[in-house]
Protein backbone atom coordinates (compact mmCIF):
# COMPACT_ATOMS: atom_id res chain seq x y z
CA UNK A 1 0.00 0.00 0.00
CA UNK A 2 1.24 3.50 -0.79
CA UNK A 3 2.04 5.35 2.41
CA UNK A 4 2.42 8.61 0.52
CA UNK A 5 -1.09 8.23 -0.83
CA UNK A 6 -2.41 7.69 2.68
CA UNK A 7 -0.49 10.75 3.82
CA UNK A 8 -2.09 12.82 1.09
CA UNK A 9 -5.52 11.66 2.20
CA UNK A 10 -4.87 12.55 5.84
CA UNK A 11 -3.52 15.97 4.86
CA UNK A 12 -6.47 16.64 2.55
CA UNK A 13 -8.97 15.49 5.18
CA UNK A 14 -7.37 17.66 7.85
CA UNK A 15 -7.30 20.64 5.51
CA UNK A 16 -10.98 20.17 4.65
CA UNK A 17 -11.99 19.80 8.28
CA UNK A 18 -10.05 22.95 9.18
CA UNK A 19 -11.57 24.98 6.38
CA UNK A 20 -15.18 23.83 6.65
CA UNK A 21 -15.79 22.71 10.21
CA UNK A 22 -13.46 24.41 12.60
CA UNK A 23 -13.63 27.98 11.31
CA UNK A 24 -17.34 28.62 11.75
CA UNK A 25 -17.84 32.25 10.77
CA UNK A 26 -20.42 32.80 13.48
CA UNK A 27 -18.59 31.71 16.60
CA UNK A 28 -16.59 28.73 17.67
CA UNK A 29 -13.39 28.77 15.70
CA UNK A 30 -12.62 32.45 16.13
CA UNK A 31 -12.24 31.89 19.87
CA UNK A 32 -10.25 28.68 19.64
CA UNK A 33 -6.52 28.68 20.25
CA UNK A 34 -4.17 26.90 17.88
CA UNK A 35 -3.88 24.02 20.35
CA UNK A 36 -7.65 23.76 20.60
CA UNK A 37 -7.89 23.48 16.83
CA UNK A 38 -5.28 20.71 16.89
CA UNK A 39 -7.31 18.92 19.55
CA UNK A 40 -10.39 19.07 17.34
CA UNK A 41 -8.36 17.89 14.35
CA UNK A 42 -7.04 14.94 16.37
CA UNK A 43 -10.59 13.98 17.37
CA UNK A 44 -11.76 14.30 13.77
CA UNK A 45 -8.84 12.19 12.52
CA UNK A 46 -10.02 9.40 14.81
CA UNK A 47 -13.55 9.57 13.40
CA UNK A 48 -12.01 9.75 9.91
CA UNK A 49 -10.39 6.37 10.58
CA UNK A 50 -13.62 4.97 12.01
CA UNK A 51 -15.67 6.26 9.10
CA UNK A 52 -13.19 4.86 6.60
CA UNK A 53 -13.38 1.32 7.97
CA UNK A 54 -17.17 1.45 8.34
CA UNK A 55 -17.95 2.72 4.86
CA UNK A 56 -15.05 0.97 3.09
CA UNK A 57 -16.67 -2.38 3.83
CA UNK A 58 -19.67 -1.28 1.79
CA UNK A 59 -17.48 -0.15 -1.10
CA UNK A 60 -15.53 -3.42 -1.25
CA UNK A 61 -18.41 -5.73 -0.35
CA UNK A 62 -18.31 -7.36 -3.79
CA UNK A 63 -14.57 -8.03 -3.41
CA UNK A 64 -14.52 -9.77 -0.04
CA UNK A 65 -17.73 -11.67 -0.83
CA UNK A 66 -15.96 -13.17 -3.86
CA UNK A 67 -12.80 -14.08 -1.94
CA UNK A 68 -14.67 -15.51 1.04
CA UNK A 69 -17.17 -17.30 -1.25
CA UNK A 70 -20.48 -15.82 -0.11
CA UNK A 71 -23.23 -14.11 -2.11
CA UNK A 72 -24.10 -10.42 -1.78
CA UNK A 73 -27.04 -10.79 0.67
CA UNK A 74 -24.86 -12.98 2.90
CA UNK A 75 -21.96 -10.52 2.66
CA UNK A 76 -24.15 -7.81 4.20
CA UNK A 77 -23.89 -9.76 7.48
CA UNK A 78 -20.35 -8.41 7.81
CA UNK A 79 -21.76 -4.87 7.64
CA UNK A 80 -24.42 -5.84 10.18
CA UNK A 81 -21.77 -7.37 12.46
CA UNK A 82 -19.84 -4.09 12.53
CA UNK A 83 -23.02 -2.24 13.39
CA UNK A 84 -23.82 -4.72 16.16
CA UNK A 85 -20.31 -4.21 17.51
CA UNK A 86 -21.09 -0.52 17.86
CA UNK A 87 -24.44 -1.23 19.51
CA UNK A 88 -22.85 -3.56 22.07
CA UNK A 89 -19.65 -1.59 22.56
CA UNK A 90 -21.28 1.83 22.99
CA UNK A 91 -22.92 1.19 26.39
CA UNK A 92 -20.60 -1.59 27.60
CA UNK A 93 -17.26 0.13 26.99
CA UNK A 94 -18.61 3.51 28.12
CA UNK A 95 -19.83 2.08 31.43
CA UNK A 96 -16.84 -0.20 32.05
CA UNK A 97 -14.52 2.76 31.50
CA UNK A 98 -16.81 5.32 33.16
CA UNK A 99 -14.17 6.37 35.71
CA UNK A 100 -11.40 6.80 33.13
CA UNK A 101 -10.35 10.24 32.02
CA UNK A 102 -11.84 10.86 28.56
CA UNK A 103 -8.35 11.28 27.08
CA UNK A 104 -7.26 7.86 28.35
CA UNK A 105 -10.50 6.31 27.16
CA UNK A 106 -9.98 7.66 23.62
CA UNK A 107 -6.51 6.10 23.46
CA UNK A 108 -7.78 2.67 24.55
CA UNK A 109 -10.62 2.82 22.04
CA UNK A 110 -8.35 3.58 19.09
CA UNK A 111 -6.16 0.66 20.18
CA UNK A 112 -9.14 -1.70 19.93
CA UNK A 113 -9.95 -0.17 16.53
CA UNK A 114 -6.46 -0.98 15.22
CA UNK A 115 -6.72 -4.57 16.49
CA UNK A 116 -10.09 -5.14 14.81
CA UNK A 117 -8.85 -3.99 11.43
CA UNK A 118 -5.73 -6.14 11.61
CA UNK A 119 -7.94 -9.14 12.38
CA UNK A 120 -10.16 -8.21 9.41
CA UNK A 121 -7.17 -8.18 7.07
CA UNK A 122 -6.02 -11.67 8.08
CA UNK A 123 -9.41 -13.40 8.48
CA UNK A 124 -9.14 -16.78 6.68
CA UNK A 125 -12.89 -17.35 6.28
CA UNK A 126 -16.17 -15.47 6.37
CA UNK A 127 -17.09 -16.46 9.94
CA UNK A 128 -13.86 -15.04 11.36
CA UNK A 129 -14.17 -12.00 9.11
CA UNK A 130 -17.61 -11.30 10.58
CA UNK A 131 -16.14 -11.63 14.08
CA UNK A 132 -13.31 -9.23 13.17
CA UNK A 133 -15.79 -6.66 11.88
CA UNK A 134 -17.71 -6.98 15.15
CA UNK A 135 -14.51 -6.23 17.09
CA UNK A 136 -13.76 -3.28 14.79
CA UNK A 137 -17.14 -1.77 15.61
CA UNK A 138 -16.88 -2.08 19.40
CA UNK A 139 -15.06 1.24 20.06
CA UNK A 140 -17.03 3.49 17.70
CA UNK A 141 -19.93 4.56 19.89
CA UNK A 142 -17.81 5.13 22.98
CA UNK A 143 -15.28 7.09 20.89
CA UNK A 144 -17.95 9.45 19.56
CA UNK A 145 -19.40 9.90 23.04
CA UNK A 146 -16.03 10.70 24.65
CA UNK A 147 -14.97 12.75 21.63
CA UNK A 148 -18.11 14.89 21.85
CA UNK A 149 -17.40 15.57 25.52
CA UNK A 150 -13.82 16.66 24.72
CA UNK A 151 -15.00 18.82 21.79
CA UNK A 152 -17.65 20.47 23.98
CA UNK A 153 -14.96 21.18 26.57
CA UNK A 154 -12.84 22.88 23.89
CA UNK A 155 -15.66 24.91 22.30
CA UNK A 156 -17.49 25.88 25.48
CA UNK A 157 -21.09 25.79 26.66
CA UNK A 158 -24.03 26.15 24.29
CA UNK A 159 -22.27 24.60 21.29
CA UNK A 160 -22.96 20.90 21.76
CA UNK A 161 -24.47 20.64 18.29
CA UNK A 162 -21.43 22.17 16.64
CA UNK A 163 -19.11 20.09 18.85
CA UNK A 164 -20.77 16.86 17.78
CA UNK A 165 -20.81 18.01 14.14
CA UNK A 166 -17.04 18.61 14.27
CA UNK A 167 -16.46 15.12 15.62
CA UNK A 168 -18.82 13.74 12.95
CA UNK A 169 -17.00 15.71 10.25
CA UNK A 170 -14.14 13.23 10.39
CA UNK A 171 -16.60 10.48 9.52
CA UNK A 172 -18.20 12.43 6.68
CA UNK A 173 -14.80 13.42 5.25
CA UNK A 174 -14.01 9.69 5.31
CA UNK A 175 -16.84 9.13 2.87
CA UNK A 176 -15.25 11.68 0.50
CA UNK A 177 -11.61 10.60 0.73
CA UNK A 178 -11.17 7.54 2.92
CA UNK A 179 -13.86 5.21 1.65
CA UNK A 180 -13.36 5.95 -2.08
CA UNK A 181 -9.59 5.51 -1.71
CA UNK A 182 -10.11 2.30 0.24
CA UNK A 183 -12.42 1.06 -2.51
CA UNK A 184 -9.83 1.99 -5.14
CA UNK A 185 -7.08 0.20 -3.21
CA UNK A 186 -9.30 -2.83 -2.78
CA UNK A 187 -9.89 -2.95 -6.53
CA UNK A 188 -6.19 -2.54 -7.36
CA UNK A 189 -4.12 -4.29 -4.67
CA UNK A 190 -6.71 -6.22 -2.65
CA UNK A 191 -9.26 -5.72 0.11
CA UNK A 192 -7.00 -7.23 2.78
CA UNK A 193 -4.43 -4.50 2.15
CA UNK A 194 -7.20 -1.96 2.53
CA UNK A 195 -7.84 -3.02 6.12
CA UNK A 196 -4.11 -3.04 6.88
CA UNK A 197 -3.86 0.51 5.57
CA UNK A 198 -6.77 1.57 7.78
CA UNK A 199 -5.04 -0.01 10.79
CA UNK A 200 -1.88 1.97 10.00
CA UNK A 201 -3.92 5.16 9.82
CA UNK A 202 -5.38 4.26 13.20
CA UNK A 203 -1.88 4.29 14.66
CA UNK A 204 -1.39 7.82 13.31
CA UNK A 205 -4.63 8.80 15.04
CA UNK A 206 -3.40 7.25 18.29
CA UNK A 207 -0.28 9.41 18.22
CA UNK A 208 -2.34 12.54 17.43
CA UNK A 209 -4.70 11.96 20.35
CA UNK A 210 -1.78 11.31 22.70
CA UNK A 211 -0.15 14.56 21.60
CA UNK A 212 -3.03 17.03 21.36
CA UNK A 213 -5.89 16.00 23.67
CA UNK A 214 -5.29 17.96 26.89
CA UNK A 215 -4.37 16.28 30.15
CA UNK A 216 -6.89 17.86 32.49
CA UNK A 217 -9.01 16.83 35.44
CA UNK A 218 -11.97 18.55 33.77
CA UNK A 219 -12.19 15.51 31.47
CA UNK A 220 -12.27 13.07 34.39
CA UNK A 221 -14.73 10.21 34.32
CA UNK A 222 -17.72 9.70 36.59
CA UNK A 223 -19.19 6.84 38.65
CA UNK A 224 -21.09 4.22 36.65
CA UNK A 225 -24.37 5.00 38.41
CA UNK A 226 -23.99 8.64 37.40
CA UNK A 227 -23.68 7.68 33.74
CA UNK A 228 -26.55 5.20 34.00
CA UNK A 229 -28.95 7.81 35.34
CA UNK A 230 -29.67 9.11 31.83
CA UNK A 231 -31.02 5.71 30.77
CA UNK A 232 -33.77 5.88 33.38
CA UNK A 233 -35.64 8.40 31.25
CA UNK A 234 -38.17 7.06 28.78
CA UNK A 235 -37.66 9.96 26.38
CA UNK A 236 -34.00 8.99 25.88
CA UNK A 237 -35.04 5.53 24.72
CA UNK A 238 -37.72 7.05 22.51
CA UNK A 239 -35.13 9.25 20.78
CA UNK A 240 -32.91 6.23 20.25
CA UNK A 241 -35.76 4.44 18.47
CA UNK A 242 -36.44 7.57 16.39
CA UNK A 243 -32.77 7.58 15.34
CA UNK A 244 -32.59 3.85 14.63
CA UNK A 245 -35.67 3.87 12.43
CA UNK A 246 -35.14 7.20 10.71
CA UNK A 247 -31.44 7.14 9.86
CA UNK A 248 -31.54 3.62 8.37
CA UNK A 249 -32.21 4.87 4.84
CA UNK A 250 -28.73 6.38 4.52
CA UNK A 251 -27.33 2.86 4.92
CA UNK A 252 -30.03 1.20 2.84
CA UNK A 253 -28.66 3.27 -0.05
CA UNK A 254 -24.94 3.52 0.79
CA UNK A 255 -24.47 -0.23 1.33
CA UNK A 256 -25.51 -0.91 -2.26
CA UNK A 257 -23.86 1.99 -4.09
CA UNK A 258 -21.31 -0.27 -5.79
CA UNK A 259 -23.84 -2.69 -7.35
CA UNK A 260 -26.14 0.22 -8.23
CA UNK A 261 -23.35 1.83 -10.23
CA UNK A 262 -22.10 -1.34 -11.94
CA UNK A 263 -25.26 -3.46 -12.28
CA UNK A 264 -28.08 -0.93 -12.35
CA UNK A 265 -26.73 1.86 -14.58
CA UNK A 266 -23.95 -0.32 -16.10
CA UNK A 267 -20.97 1.93 -15.45
CA UNK A 268 -17.43 0.53 -14.97
CA UNK A 269 -16.17 -0.27 -11.44
CA UNK A 270 -13.72 2.65 -11.55
CA UNK A 271 -16.75 4.99 -11.26
CA UNK A 272 -17.75 3.55 -7.86
CA UNK A 273 -15.25 5.69 -5.88
CA UNK A 274 -16.68 8.80 -7.57
CA UNK A 275 -20.19 7.82 -6.48
CA UNK A 276 -18.97 7.18 -2.94
CA UNK A 277 -17.22 10.56 -2.84
CA UNK A 278 -20.34 12.34 -4.08
CA UNK A 279 -22.37 10.71 -1.32
CA UNK A 280 -19.71 11.76 1.16
CA UNK A 281 -19.74 15.39 -0.01
CA UNK A 282 -23.49 15.42 0.61
CA UNK A 283 -22.98 13.98 4.11
CA UNK A 284 -20.36 16.61 4.94
CA UNK A 285 -22.52 19.50 3.76
CA UNK A 286 -25.55 18.16 5.63
CA UNK A 287 -23.54 17.56 8.81
CA UNK A 288 -22.10 21.09 8.93
CA UNK A 289 -25.50 22.66 8.24
CA UNK A 290 -27.16 20.33 10.73
CA UNK A 291 -24.69 21.24 13.49
CA UNK A 292 -25.60 24.92 13.28
CA UNK A 293 -29.33 24.19 12.99
CA UNK A 294 -29.27 21.79 15.95
CA UNK A 295 -28.07 24.42 18.41
CA UNK A 296 -30.96 26.68 17.39
CA UNK A 297 -33.88 24.43 16.36
CA UNK A 298 -33.22 20.75 17.08
CA UNK A 299 -36.81 19.66 16.37
CA UNK A 300 -36.79 21.35 12.98
CA UNK A 301 -33.47 19.71 12.16
CA UNK A 302 -34.90 16.23 12.62
CA UNK A 303 -38.19 16.89 10.85
CA UNK A 304 -36.52 18.70 7.93
CA UNK A 305 -33.85 16.03 7.55
CA UNK A 306 -36.26 13.10 7.63
CA UNK A 307 -38.88 14.76 5.44
CA UNK A 308 -36.47 15.77 2.69
CA UNK A 309 -34.87 12.32 2.73
CA UNK A 310 -38.25 10.68 2.15
CA UNK A 311 -38.85 12.88 -0.91
CA UNK A 312 -35.45 11.98 -2.37
CA UNK A 313 -35.98 8.26 -1.72
CA UNK A 314 -39.14 8.42 -3.81
CA UNK A 315 -37.10 9.89 -6.67
CA UNK A 316 -34.52 7.11 -6.28
CA UNK A 317 -37.13 4.36 -6.19
CA UNK A 318 -38.95 5.61 -9.30
CA UNK A 319 -36.16 6.92 -11.53
CA UNK A 320 -32.86 5.71 -10.05
CA UNK A 321 -32.09 3.52 -13.06
CA UNK A 322 -31.05 6.71 -14.87
CA UNK A 323 -27.42 7.60 -14.05
CA UNK A 324 -28.17 11.34 -14.39
CA UNK A 325 -30.70 10.97 -11.57
CA UNK A 326 -28.85 8.34 -9.53
CA UNK A 327 -25.75 10.41 -8.84
CA UNK A 328 -27.53 13.60 -7.66
CA UNK A 329 -29.69 11.36 -5.45
CA UNK A 330 -26.55 9.97 -3.79
CA UNK A 331 -25.60 13.53 -2.83
CA UNK A 332 -29.15 14.35 -1.71
CA UNK A 333 -29.65 11.34 0.57
CA UNK A 334 -26.31 11.96 2.25
CA UNK A 335 -26.99 15.68 2.78
CA UNK A 336 -30.57 15.52 4.03
CA UNK A 337 -30.15 12.61 6.40
CA UNK A 338 -26.90 13.86 7.92
CA UNK A 339 -28.58 17.20 8.65
CA UNK A 340 -30.70 15.40 11.26
CA UNK A 341 -27.93 13.60 13.16
CA UNK A 342 -26.47 16.53 15.17
CA UNK A 343 -30.02 17.47 16.18
CA UNK A 344 -30.57 13.97 17.54
CA UNK A 345 -27.40 14.34 19.59
CA UNK A 346 -28.56 17.69 21.00
CA UNK A 347 -31.93 16.19 21.93
CA UNK A 348 -30.36 13.22 23.69
CA UNK A 349 -27.81 15.34 25.56
CA UNK A 350 -30.60 17.69 26.62
CA UNK A 351 -32.63 14.76 27.94
CA UNK A 352 -29.66 13.27 29.83
CA UNK A 353 -27.15 16.07 30.53
CA UNK A 354 -25.74 14.24 33.54
CA UNK A 355 -24.69 11.34 31.23
CA UNK A 356 -23.12 13.26 28.35
CA UNK A 357 -20.58 10.58 27.35
CA UNK A 358 -23.16 7.80 27.46
CA UNK A 359 -25.69 9.90 25.52
CA UNK A 360 -23.16 10.41 22.73
CA UNK A 361 -22.31 6.71 22.75
CA UNK A 362 -25.96 5.66 22.68
CA UNK A 363 -26.64 8.05 19.83
CA UNK A 364 -23.96 6.28 17.81
CA UNK A 365 -25.34 2.93 18.92
CA UNK A 366 -28.73 3.98 17.59
CA UNK A 367 -27.20 5.06 14.30
CA UNK A 368 -25.57 1.67 13.95
CA UNK A 369 -28.83 -0.09 14.68
CA UNK A 370 -29.95 2.02 11.73
CA UNK A 371 -26.90 0.75 9.84
CA UNK A 372 -27.89 -2.84 10.55
CA UNK A 373 -31.55 -2.21 9.73
CA UNK A 374 -30.72 -0.48 6.45
CA UNK A 375 -28.30 -3.16 5.28
CA UNK A 376 -30.61 -5.96 6.42
CA UNK A 377 -33.77 -4.47 4.91
CA UNK A 378 -31.99 -3.77 1.62
CA UNK A 379 -30.48 -7.26 1.55
CA UNK A 380 -33.88 -8.84 2.20
CA UNK A 381 -35.62 -6.95 -0.60
CA UNK A 382 -32.81 -7.75 -3.04
CA UNK A 383 -32.81 -11.38 -1.95
CA UNK A 384 -36.56 -11.48 -2.56
CA UNK A 385 -35.90 -10.55 -6.19
CA UNK A 386 -37.26 -7.00 -6.01
CA UNK A 387 -34.16 -5.42 -7.51
CA UNK A 388 -31.58 -2.91 -6.33
CA UNK A 389 -33.97 0.04 -6.27
CA UNK A 390 -36.14 -1.79 -3.75
CA UNK A 391 -33.62 -0.71 -1.11
CA UNK A 392 -34.95 2.85 -1.48
CA UNK A 393 -38.47 1.72 -0.59
CA UNK A 394 -37.18 -0.37 2.35
CA UNK A 395 -35.49 2.76 3.68
CA UNK A 396 -38.58 4.85 2.96
CA UNK A 397 -40.82 2.66 5.12
CA UNK A 398 -38.52 2.67 8.13
CA UNK A 399 -37.71 6.40 7.92
CA UNK A 400 -41.43 7.17 7.72
CA UNK A 401 -41.94 5.20 10.92
CA UNK A 402 -39.18 7.22 12.59
CA UNK A 403 -40.69 10.52 11.46
CA UNK A 404 -44.18 9.56 12.67
CA UNK A 405 -42.79 8.52 16.04
CA UNK A 406 -40.88 11.79 16.43
CA UNK A 407 -43.94 13.81 15.40
CA UNK A 408 -45.91 12.02 18.11
CA UNK A 409 -43.11 12.82 20.59
CA UNK A 410 -43.17 16.53 19.70
CA UNK A 411 -46.98 16.66 19.81
CA UNK A 412 -47.13 15.01 23.23
CA UNK A 413 -44.48 17.36 24.60
CA UNK A 414 -46.29 20.40 23.16
CA UNK A 415 -49.62 19.34 24.64
CA UNK A 416 -47.98 18.76 28.01
CA UNK A 417 -46.34 22.18 27.88
CA UNK A 418 -49.72 23.77 27.16
CA UNK A 419 -51.28 21.89 30.04
CA UNK A 420 -48.48 23.00 32.34
CA UNK A 421 -48.84 26.61 31.17
CA UNK A 422 -52.59 26.44 31.75
CA UNK A 423 -52.06 25.12 35.26
CA UNK A 424 -49.46 27.78 36.01
CA UNK A 425 -51.74 30.57 34.81
CA UNK A 426 -54.13 29.53 37.52
CA UNK A 427 -51.72 31.04 40.01
CA UNK A 428 -53.48 34.33 39.32
CA UNK A 429 -57.01 33.17 38.58
CA UNK A 430 -57.70 30.02 40.59
CA UNK A 431 -61.03 30.28 42.47
CA UNK A 432 -62.08 28.12 45.39
CA UNK A 433 -65.74 28.02 46.53
CA UNK A 434 -66.14 27.58 50.28
CA UNK A 435 -69.48 26.02 51.02
CA UNK A 436 -71.58 27.66 53.82
CA UNK A 437 -74.54 26.39 55.86
CA UNK A 438 -77.95 26.62 54.25
CA UNK A 439 -79.19 30.16 53.94
CA UNK A 440 -75.71 31.76 53.82
CA UNK A 441 -73.96 32.94 50.67
CA UNK A 442 -70.95 30.87 49.52
CA UNK A 443 -67.49 32.41 50.01
CA UNK A 444 -65.46 32.85 46.80
CA UNK A 445 -61.68 32.94 47.30
CA UNK A 446 -58.87 33.28 44.79
CA UNK A 447 -56.18 30.71 45.53
CA UNK A 448 -53.16 29.62 43.46
CA UNK A 449 -53.37 26.28 41.71
CA UNK A 450 -50.42 23.92 42.17
CA UNK A 451 -47.80 23.80 39.42
CA UNK A 452 -48.08 20.64 37.31
CA UNK A 453 -44.83 18.66 37.17
CA UNK A 454 -43.17 17.91 33.84
CA UNK A 455 -43.15 14.27 32.86
CA UNK A 456 -39.68 12.81 32.49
Amino acid sequence: MSISREGDVVEAAARTISDEALFDHDSAASSCSAKSRMTLLALALGTFCIGTTEFASMGIIQLFSLTLEVDLPMATHAVTAYAMGVVVGAPVLTLVAARLNRRTLLLYLIGIFVLGNVLSAFAPNFALFVFARFVSGLPQGAYFGAGAVVASHVLGAGRSGQAFAIVMTGLTIATIFGSPLATFLGQTIGWRQTYLGIAALGLVSLVSLWTFVPRTAELAGAPILHELSGLRKGRVWLMMVVAALGINSIFAVYTFIAPMVTDLVHLPPRVVPIALALFGIGMTVGNLFGGRLADRHADRGIILGYGCTLAILVVLGLWGANAWILFPVFFGVGATMMAAIPAIQVKMTGLGPESATLMGAMNLASLNVANALGALAGGLTIGAGLGLLSTAWAGFVLTTMGLILFAAFVTARTNQARLTTSGTSGLQSGITIIEKPDGEKPDFRREPLPRLPLIE
